[in-house]
């Protein structure tokens, strides 16, 4: 479930690299199964996590994760993870490598960034429910407005001020 819904959300964001990576002659089956696995290793600690997890999240664990997420869209690692996002050409230009093995590991090496940038907000699902359809589009929209529009930087501060605020209002809650 969480391999298909990573999956899904992250389609939007990934096209621009695949669809470079397609005009520099590359396999594109390959590019997107090395992405493709960096994600299945996070969804994979990410069921395990949640299986860990009572069925109701309690608003303290919410919150702790809402603040994580909201903390994270701050610190410089995430800014450099974008950086990395938003220039496909860049990179292949600069890290090539040539046949099947080749495409795979730049794909796979492109998702580790990905998850890198990613990995926080796609955790709030614990906090806000799995299986939300709606968190999982408003995921999905703020990931590629952070990664592929200009507005990409206010967007990511944003999305960090609306999760710390959330934060506080579950711990709120939970006192």
């Amino acid at each position: 479930m969480w391999f298909v819904m990573m999956t899904a959300m992250m389609v939007p964001t990934v096209w621009p690299w695949v669809s470079a990576f397609n005009r520099l002659g590359g396999n594109t089956l390959v590019f997107s199964s090395g992405y493709a696995g960096a994600w299945l290793i996070y969804s994979v600690a990410a069921a395990s996590i949640q299986l860990l997890l009572p069925h109701h999240v309690p608003p303290s664990i919410a919150a702790a994760i809402l603040f994580t997420a909201g903390a994270f869209q701050f610190v410089p690692f995430k800014r450099a993870c974008l950086m990395h996002c938003r220039n496909p050409l860049t990179y292949f230009l600069t890290r090539w490598r040539d046949g099947a093995s080749g495409g795979f590991r730049m794909g796979f090496h492109h998702g580790l960034f990905c998850v890198a940038c990613c990995w926080a907000l796609m955790a709030t699902t614990l906090a806000t429910g799995v299986m939300s359809l709606w968190w999982m589009l408003l995921l999905g929209t703020v990931t590629l407005m952070e990664q592929v529009s200009r507005w990409g930087e206010p967007v990511r501060m944003g999305v960090g001020v609306a999760l710390l605020i959330g934060a506080t209002k579950q711990l709120l809650i939970s006192v």
